[in-house]
């Protein structure tokens, strides 16, 4: 019989591969945003028409593929040591099966330090897949209708490389440390999902132990509340709405780091890049592409807690029918 751990796991890639699909043009407009060091700032709208003028509606799509495998892999490591040690921690006691903050921010570390290692390489690709048309962005200095000035030179076509291709280039050019650029904001960034899943179990928590009181207070003495689809949806948004938007500025750094960026190079640390950033950037800096990158977050969490409950459930039902 499969363990719930494993199935929990291929549940929740299944999932984030579905969420992934349906807001990965926010993630890559996010990611430009973050990695682009120059001080104006565009409208998501006008970020979208620009992409498109230069390189096309598939343009918003430039490294889907690395994003699937990377979420795919992410989720699937996240969520099985995250219910592995769930279930070793709730293992211990005979009671209460509703995990305290302490238990969540634990298990939330665990789960998100060996996500991070493991991972790493495969968001690097995809961060380098993102950026790497970059430099056919519409140019600042196009001159003003009528003007006599010489016309710009035609921006050069970038191919635009598969996962693999994106991965020997990286090898070729660094050698196996370059895939884990920018591992240190990203072991910071921990505290992200650590954030997210301790505020859902805890609003969880209160939710079920309201509703379940209101039953009680009803009648029915053994009644415990079930949540439904829409509540995970919300509970989802809200806690990864909460825990991005307060670690965004270290996910503006890692994106820079693992994109290679040359301005990025020269960020002694994470905190570094912090304090270099807020000085030639202004705190503003810190914030680049926050409204799609939120947006973004937000959907795919929502998704993806309402999705992997019912596909955790189907699995499951799978599993004990051919076992």
């Amino acid at each position: 019989m499969v363990s719930d751990s494993v199935i929990h796991s291929m549940a929740g890639a299944v999932g984030g591969m579905a969420a992934m699909t349906v807001t990965y043009p926010l993630v890559f407009l996010s990611t430009r945003a973050a990695v682009e060091i120059r001080k104006e700032r565009k409208s998501t709208y006008q970020a979208v028409l620009d992409v498109v003028k230069s390189e096309g509606l598939g343009g918003l799509y430039s490294g889907l593929e690395s994003s699937l495998i990377a979420i795919t892999v992410t989720n699937g490591v996240y969520y099985y040591f995250y219910e592995r040690s769930r279930g070793i921690i709730l293992g211990t006691r005979a009671g209460s099966k509703a995990l305290s903050t302490p238990e969540s921010i634990l298990i939330g570390l665990i789960a998100g330090s060996a996500t991070s290692l493991i991972s790493n390489p495969i968001w690097v690709v995809q961060t380098a897949q993102t950026v790497r048309t970059m430099s056919l962005a519409p140019s600042d200095s196009q001159p003003e209708p009528g003007s006599s000035s010489t016309p710009p030179e035609p921006r050069p076509v970038v191919k635009k490389l598969g996962f693999l291709e994106t991965l020997l280039t990286i090898l070729r050019k660094g050698g196996p440390a370059e895939l884990w650029r920018g591992i240190g904001p990203a072991l910071v960034l921990v505290i992200n999902p650590v954030i997210q899943y301790t505020v859902f179990e805890q609003l969880k928590n209160i939710l079920v132990k309201g509703r379940t009181a209101k039953l009680r207070a009803g009648g029915n003495k053994s009644a415990v509340a079930v949540l439904t689809d829409i509540d995970y949806f919300l509970l989802g948004a809200l806690s990864k709405l909460f825990a991005t938007g307060t670690t965004y500025p270290y996910i503006v750094i890692k994106s820079r780091l693992q994109a290679g960026s040359a301005d990025a190079q020269r960020y002694k640390s994470a905190l570094d890049g912090l304090l270099t950033v807020v000085r030639e950037e202004g705190i503003g800096g810190l914030y680049k592409g926050i409204g799609s990158k939120l947006t973004q977050s937000v959907l795919t969490a929502a998704i993806l807690f309402a999705c992997q409950r019912r596909i955790y459930e189907t699995i499951k039902k799978v599993a004990t029918t051919v076992a």
